[in-house]
């Protein structure tokens, strides 16, 4: 492309935006919009309002895991847990992650993988990942430890937490015994 027709080219945008640039403010000295002093029409937003704070609740209460986890499917977890491998690993001794190893996670402490930089909301949770802990957290993580680090919507579908739950489990040297 030559200087000149670069220069034609150059001339024709910065002419046809300097056209829509006076074209709008034209349109608007030449026309004032009327403000209307109440909508048109009406939205009722009663139900809106009265759905609020139920969605701002958050997710129900999990059902309890141990009536799951007996028709729980190891080999399912395992696919579930793909979501699960671009922060953790599993193995024995593996290395961290963006978060911690989970080999032995069931049943162990909270904070059970030494070295790592755990959120001071899991470092201070009494107790440990048994069963109906995990199906907690992995339901909603941010929700039932508020100020994880953590990153993670949650596993939704109840059978999924629950094939994952016994997946986790059988990822230990010892398994934890299954609950009643």
């Amino acid at each position: 492309m030559s200087s000149m027709e670069f220069n034609k080219l150059s001339g024709a945008i910065l002419l046809g935006g300097l056209i829509a640039m006076m074209t709008g403010f034209i349109a608007e000295v030449l026309v004032e919009p009327e403000h209307l002093e109440q909508n048109a029409y009406v939205v009722d937003t009663s139900a809106i309002a009265s759905a609020a704070p139920a969605a701002a609740e958050g997710p129900a209460e999990p059902p309890p895991i141990a009536p799951l986890l007996a028709s729980a499917d190891p080999a399912a977890g395992e696919r579930v847990s793909k979501a699960c491998a671009s922060c953790h690993s599993f193995e024995k001794g593996g290395a961290a992650k963006v978060g911690p190893n989970l080999w032995g996670v069931v049943d162990g402490p909270h904070g059970h993988m030494e070295g790592f930089a755990y959120s001071s909301a899991i470092k201070e949770m009494p107790g440990n990942w048994d069963y109906e802990a995990l199906n907690h957290f992995l339901l909603n993580p941010k929700g039932y430890a508020p100020g994880t680090k953590m990153n993670f919507a949650g596993v939704k579908k109840d059978q999924d937490r629950a094939n994952l739950i016994a997946w986790l489990r059988a990822q230990a040297d010892n398994p934890a015994p299954l609950p009643q």
